[in-house]
């Protein structure tokens, strides 16, 4: 009879071994960057995590999740490509607009990592697989179209402002984006970061990018400049880098009619389980809600008091 050792060293020797260790790897990381850098305190208890390791299973996420950790690489292009490979990225359109981004000039610290990291303020940059699965769920939307030809977009959370360039690198010539942070500091972060390469200064300079302060959960509104006017105010895509403790009203009044939002959503008040959510507006002012997966993001929170 082989020994309790040799079992245990067969299953995590074996690919379904290999899936739940990267699984605990990155719950462990996520919980461990959320908890550092939440204003609030957080506790929670074996039952907790066996609760959400049960989820999972059930859910059939854990390929999926462990396949996303193997993504990281040396280099922009490598790791763009590894999440290609891994079916990650599945338009070629997506792709293209990640690799014209060099995510150095947004987290230098480990810009290849295929994994979320702090940026200062109680904030963090989004692992690369999130971004993409948030650009690919609104891609319809982000490209120029016969019936939205200059895409308005707004990036709720922009942080890095990582995500705020490669959603301009998809809107055409005559597209516009928008970064939303409440905190100043890191508004000034995604300006300079994104000043950091030519298109990005370029962006900038012509006003196709634009970095604003504000209290995300009411959304914004930018008042269209000279030649502009015939936009309105609306946007084609809501993108929201942060947890809501709801789906907020006012971002699903200022979405265009068709229009498209990507926001996580705390599924109980202490905030422990998150999902986000796709919320579509049709051409007739419809609107549909589709919960699509679970994440940990830190809280949507107001502007802090000057």
């Amino acid at each position: 009879m082989p020994s309790t050792r040799s079992c245990l060293h067969n299953i995590l020797s074996g690919s379904q071994g290999k899936s739940f260790i990267c699984t605990l790897i990155r719950f462990i990381t996520s919980f461990t960057v959320t908890v550092a850098f939440a204003k609030k305190s957080l506790c929670f208890s074996s039952r907790y995590v066996k609760q959400t390791f049960s989820r999972l299973t059930q859910q059939r996420q854990l390929p999926r999740i462990s396949m996303a950790w193997t993504c990281s690489g040396d280099t922009n292009s490598a790791l763009i490509e590894n999440m290609w490979k891994n079916g990650l990225i599945t338009d070629a359109r997506v792709k293209e607009a990640f690799l014209k981004v060099d995510r150095t000039h947004y987290a230098p610290a480990m810009p290849y990592e295929d994994s979320p990291q702090p940026i200062g303020y109680s904030a963090t940059i989004s692992a690369p697989h999130m971004h993409a699965s948030a650009v690919e769920h609104v891609l319809s939307y982000l490209l120029p179209s016969s019936a939205s030809p200059s895409p308005r977009i707004l990036d709720v959370g922009s942080g890095s402002g990582y995500l705020t360039h490669v959603m301009a690198e998809l809107v055409g010539e005559k597209g516009l984006v928008v970064g939303l942070e409440h905190i100043r500091q890191l508004k000034e972060l995604g300006e300079n970061n994104m000043a950091k390469s030519d298109q990005g200064r370029r962006f900038l300079e012509t006003g196709k990018v634009r970095f604003r302060y504000g209290d995300g959960r009411k959304g914004w509104v930018e008042e269209p400049r000279e030649g502009e006017q015939h936009e309105g105010t609306g946007w084609d895509v809501i993108h929201v880098g942060a947890s809501a403790v709801e789906i907020h009203p006012e971002l699903i009044e200022q979405l265009k009619a068709p229009g498209c939002m990507f926001i996580p959503v705390d599924d109980d008040k202490m905030g422990y389980n998150q999902h986000v959510w796709r919320i579509e507006k049709d051409g007739n002012g419809e609107v549909t809600k589709k919960k699509l997966f679970g994440v940990r993001y830190v809280p949507l929170t107001e502007a802090p008091k000057e």
